[in-house]
């Protein structure tokens, strides 16, 4: 058992959903068709949470689930970005590791480039709803961590939030084609 969203860092659904709004205008630009999980400050498919996250993107045949987030630690020198991908689970996600895998190698390069963070790597998760009930390629970006007062301040700004933006536009672009 578990929560259904535990609600993140403090302050993290703001900045991702700037963060998600900037990456969708540059995706678009470039003929990508763009899904958001959400467009405000609530979130409100099915009964919610990461269950339904992921069913919204397998309904719609999605070539990836990109989720954003911001990452926190009581450690407030960690600093950095990293990307979740599924972990090999059989019989959950071993049709989409692979791919995930590859699409968040692609993401995680491209958005350490773009931001100069420090690039914490890929991590494998296998106990996150969102990844084991896709269908489709996932992938979780943490652009940052919100307890490093550095980069909460940057994660903050909208220049900081374009460059994030994008990185994600430009992993999505050489992971998908339009």
């Amino acid at each position: 058992m578990k929560i259904k969203d535990g609600g993140g860092a403090p302050g993290e659904a703001a900045v991702a959903l700037a963060i998600a709004f900037r990456a969708r205008s540059l995706l678009v630009a470039r003929g990508y068709r763009v899904a958001m999980t959400r467009t405000g400050s609530t979130f409100r498919l099915g009964n919610g949470g990461n269950i339904a996250r992921a069913q919204f993107c397998n309904r719609r045949h999605a070539s990836l689930m990109v989720r954003i987030h911001a990452d926190g630690s009581p450690d407030r020198a960690l600093h950095g970005v990293s990307t979740l991908v599924p972990a090999s689970h059989r019989g959950w996600t071993d049709d989409i590791f692979r791919p995930s895998l590859r699409a968040g190698r692609t993401l995680q390069k491209a958005v350490a480039a773009s931001t100069g963070a420090v690039d914490r790597g890929i991590v494998q998760r296998s106990d996150l709803t969102g990844f084991n009930w896709a269908d489709v390629p996932a992938v979780l970006v943490e652009a940052g961590f919100l307890s490093n007062p550095t980069e909460s301040r940057r994660l903050h700004t909208g220049a900081y939030q374009q460059r994030v933006a994008r990185g994600l536009a430009a992993g999505v672009s050489a992971f998908v084609r339009p």
